[in-house]
């Protein structure tokens, strides 16, 4: 197998990305110099870790929408963060870009050794089997928490980290033979909400109190419910954070056509009469 040093990627091509990097690396250098940008020079390795996030879902917005000119500005800003963070790091001594860039190389070819290697695998399920087999013996090398679970930052959105959980559990082996064992374990876990929410108030037509017993059992009993659809997720291949981005896109477009359908406010409007206008907007 070729080396991760030889490419198959045209040399023009490989030339045209070192120059554009670069040229972007210089103008970070230019706004961290002491007469360049005063909010660039006032920032910190600290302060600059929020727009990761922020930049983060612009992209992923942006990707979903199918717009690929806003995709590549998004993709640009996250690396300006990503850039900008590390010559902070490297005029206090701590990293730079270079050490960013050779330690995911590293890490890369090491945890792909079907490419760069002798390994054989048999798909893409056995690759992810295999990366987090190298990444758990990778963290008991360096004398870490070596879980199969270990390494998901808690920063990330709820959903979308059960979904990672119940990826790396699936890897280590924690699974069910076929998708049916998932989504009988769906049903499972909502029978247990309906047992749990057995005699409550639910006709009332405000938001039922709950005692705080019971509260404390239907909040479980949900977030199993929620846990369980996102393993049945993944034993479909879908994303359960998509999924759900997907859901509310569609409700917020449909909402936003009930509010504009001429038919009159929504607060104090019979249920049928909001059902019908629901669907109205659904079928629009």
């Amino acid at each position: 197998m070729r080396p991760p040093e030889e490419s198959a990627t045209a040399p023009d091509v490989i030339a045209a990305r070192s120059a554009a990097l670069a040229d972007l690396a210089a103008v970070i250098d230019r706004l961290r110099e002491p007469d360049g940008c005063p909010w660039d020079r006032k920032q910190t390795v600290e302060s600059m870790a929020k727009y990761l996030l922020e930049e983060g879902h612009e992209l992923v917005e942006a990707i979903e929408s199918g717009d690929d000119r806003d995709a590549a500005e998004e993709a640009g800003d996250l690396l300006m963060v990503v850039f900008l963070i590390c010559r902070i790091a490297e005029e206090a001594g701590r990293f730079d870009l270079a050490a960013a860039a050779r330690a995911v190389k590293d890490k890369l070819v090491r945890r792909h050794p079907h490419v760069f290697g002798d390994v054989t695998v048999d798909g893409a399920d056995e690759v992810l089997t295999n990366w987090e087999a190298i990444k758990q013996r990778e963290r008991e090398e360096k004398e870490v928490d070596a879980s199969a679970l270990a390494g998901l930052p808690k920063a990330l959105p709820a959903l979308q980290r059960a979904a990672r959980t119940c990826e790396k559990a699936m890897a280590a082996g924690f699974r069910w033979p076929a998708a049916a064992g998932a989504l009988a374990k769906v049903d499972e876990e909502l029978r247990e909400l309906h047992e749990a929410l057995d005699g409550a108030p639910l006709d009332d037509p405000d938001r039922p109190r709950l005692a705080p017993d019971r509260r404390a059992r239907v909040e479980e009993e949900l977030g199993d419910l929620l846990l369980a659809g996102a393993y049945l997720g993944h034993y479909l291949r879908i994303d359960p954070e998509a999924a759900l981005r997907a859901a509310l896109r569609r409700f917020e477009g449909r909402f936003r056509a009930m509010e504009a359908d001429g038919e009159g406010p929504l607060e104090g409007s019979p249920v049928a009469a909001l059902v019908a206008r629901w669907e109205r907007a659904k079928r629009r």
